[in-house]
């Protein structure tokens, strides 16, 4: 019996496969394990996206967790470890559609201006 090798560029550990259901889905990791207060514009940038993603990822499947976020995200993000400065807002935009979009600004102290600092969108291809 021969031995099958991975072909991919870099190799990854196997993990067993683990399925959730809907009762599940509040029950699962908090967002961000390391439970991160985020200080600085950079520090959003570098790593709230990856956050982001499973925020994305978890509205798709959680009806719970997509109401609780469009209501209010900051608090959401809070709740599951995700701590933002507080010239920092998000939006969610686009809720209740296929493919929402979640918008981090920033906002200086007494100015009606805000910087749009980031954005994730789901975005379906098809590869051939």
């Amino acid at each position: 019996m021969t031995e099958k090798k991975p072909n991919s560029l870099i190799p990854m550990p196997q993990r067993a496969a683990t399925i959730y259901s809907e009762k599940q889905a509040g029950k699962r990791d908090s967002l961000n394990e390391n439970q991160h207060k985020f200080e600085t514009r950079e520090d959003v940038r570098q790593f709230l996206p990856d956050i982001l993603g499973k925020v994305l990822a978890r509205i798709w499947i959680d009806p719970e967790f997509h109401r609780k976020f469009s209501f209010n995200p900051i608090q959401t993000l809070a709740e599951n470890g995700v701590i933002l400065p507080e010239n920092m807002t998000i939006e969610f935009q686009r809720e209740n559609t296929e493919r929402p979009r979640i918008v981090v600004f920033e906002q200086r102290p007494g100015s009606n201006f805000k910087m749009r600092i980031l954005y994730l969108q789901l975005v379906m291809m098809a590869g051939r």
